[in-house]
């Protein structure tokens, strides 16, 4: 067997430039795959919560944060709002006229119409004999148009209903911040309502 020299040094030629012309091409996709990254919100830290008294020709008193905006309606109903949130409490006054167990219907149904979007709804008790406040207070996790409710009475002449509302879409992870915020304002107005 002989060997052609010059055939094998055509071949290491063309092998090394084969190697430096195709290498960088070889070398440069292998890059690591692009990953678009995961949505992010926003930290919004609001200032603590100073809290006043209100009070009216209605037939009830409660305390609430005193950046937040009373607007009366008719019949002892308000809206307490949070422009810088977009939020807004609903309180609702209905008169007990012998009609307790429609009523306590009406607000659980109110909140449990949320179940179709809610993850869960925790249930609070709120007793309060030495005022005579009873009531419950509704967490309603998940992405529901609202994430807390709650309503009171004395069971034989006041029933108040509560609820918060947000005018962004019901996005839990985004809102969470100023849901906690208003949430903690409406529990404080709970605890603090008085009948005349």
């Amino acid at each position: 067997m002989f060997s052609n020299k010059k055939t094998n040094k055509k071949f290491r030629l063309g092998a090394l430039f084969s190697i430096a012309f195709l290498g960088p091409f070889l070398f440069s996709s292998c890059k690591d795959d692009v990953i678009p990254k995961p949505s992010s919100y926003l930290r919004l830290d609001y200032p603590e919560a100073k809290y006043v008294n209100f009070e009216n020709s209605c037939p009830f008193t409660f305390e609430m944060n005193s950046a937040a905006v009373v607007k009366g309606e008719k019949d002892c109903g308000f809206t307490i709002t949070y422009p810088k949130m977009k939020a807004t409490i609903y309180l609702t006054y209905k008169p007990v006229n012998g009609d307790i167990n429609k009523l306590l219907r009406d607000a659980q149904k109110l909140t449990y119409e949320h179940v179709i979007k809610a993850d869960d709804i925790l249930e609070q008790p709120y007793l309060n004999p030495a005022k005579k406040v009873y009531g419950m207070f509704y967490q309603v996790d998940g992405n529901a148009a609202t994430n807390s409710q709650f309503y009171a009475t004395d069971s034989t002449k006041h029933f108040v209903t509560g609820s918060i509302y947000f005018y962004a879409k019901p996005n839990f992870d985004s809102i969470m911040p100023a849901a906690s915020y208003v949430k903690n304002d409406m529990q404080r107005l709970l605890e603090t309502l008085k009948w005349k």
